[in-house]
């Protein structure tokens, strides 16, 4: 079997050929910067696996932003190298699959290590200075509702959409997770993660009018939620708040 090059390649189904998908979309709407503050920070999503050798920069780059209030770090394990020696302990397929849907809508590339920031920008893992300079750019999601939560719910304010906006809640392990890797690429070393991704919901649609929408109860202690409200499937993201 081809071993996959210095960024991580998507195995296709039912095949040993490894190959880099890119897939082709329209290149997407982009809101304009507002200043990323803790009550509306930057969103970073790193798509990696534990079985890629050359994520861990990466996740060191991530585990440095969790600390930074005006951004919310998302760690996001995907499946596709776990067929090559190291079954990813935090991997999920539903995140694959949140990674294939940016693709589709223009972001980047089914690979590892990626960075997608505010939904609208793809970063290769290993670029730190480009990493660096889209956060600044980007700035906070902008464009889309206000949020309120209280206890079990949360309140979408009433607001102008073209097309239903997909309500997305995400709970994350705000600890640093310590992970001794046994196999495939990155075997004998002890990986560290913090924000690891635990729970991805699809709470419903925002159609424009105020809407409200019930949490489901986590399925562990501990995690840490927030809301993201995202243009369709794969777009921009144009409102967060963490509850």
């Amino acid at each position: 079997m081809p071993r996959p090059g210095p960024i991580a390649t998507l195995a296709l189904t039912g095949s040993a050929l490894l190959a880099l998908v890119t897939i082709a979309g329209a290149t997407p709407v982009r809101p304009a910067a507002v200043q990323a503050t803790p009550a509306s920070p930057t969103v970073v999503e790193l798509y990696h696996s534990q079985g890629c050798s050359s994520c861990p920069p990466a996740e060191a780059d991530l585990n440095v932003l969790a600390q930074r209030p005006d951004v919310l770090a998302l760690s996001f394990g995907v499946t596709y190298w776990d067929r090559l020696g190291w079954k990813d302990t935090f991997g999920s397929e539903r995140f694959t699959q949140r990674q294939i849907a940016y693709a589709r809508a223009g972001q980047g590339e089914v690979a590892t290590p990626e960075f997608i920031v505010n939904g609208a920008y793809a970063v290769v893992g290993a670029d730190r200075a480009a990493l660096k300079a889209t956060i600044a750019r980007a700035g906070a999601p902008a464009g889309g509702p206000s949020i309120a939560a209280d206890r079990g719910t949360v309140h979408l304010a009433a607001g102008m959409v073209s097309a239903p906006d997909t309500v997305w809640l995400v709970r994350y392990d705000p600890r640093t997770l310590q992970v001794p890797v046994n196999a495939g690429e990155n075997s004998g070393r002890t990986l560290s993660h913090r924000n690891v991704v635990r729970e991805l919901v699809d709470l419903g649609r925002w159609t424009g009018p105020a809407a409200t929408f019930t949490l489901p109860a986590p399925h562990e202690a501990g995690l840490i939620s927030a809301v993201l409200v995202q243009r369709g499937n794969g777009g921009p993201i144009v409102a967060v708040r963490r509850i």
